[in-house]
């Protein structure tokens, strides 16, 4: 869903992806002290709203567009 909130992941931030894992596993190396956003909020100009947008933000700060969305693996 666009525009709710930026979707907060387990993966610790790295500047790109090379070196990622290449099986949907999260990213357990790089700096840890950031994790990756992706999306965006109802904060963000229109063009930041795609599912692709991926920036950092520090694992302990929390704020009414940050959120996060559980997943079941089968």
């Amino acid at each position: 869903m666009h525009g709710n909130v930026c979707e907060l992941t387990q993966d610790c931030w790295n500047g790109s992806y090379s070196g990622a894992p290449s099986n949907g596993s999260a990213w357990t190396s790089g700096d840890c002290s950031k994790r990756v956003l992706r999306g965006g909020s109802w904060s963000n100009y229109p063009d930041g709203l795609r599912s692709a947008n991926r920036y950092f933000s520090s694992a302990v700060v929390r704020n009414s567009f940050n959120g996060f969305r559980l997943v079941q693996a089968l």
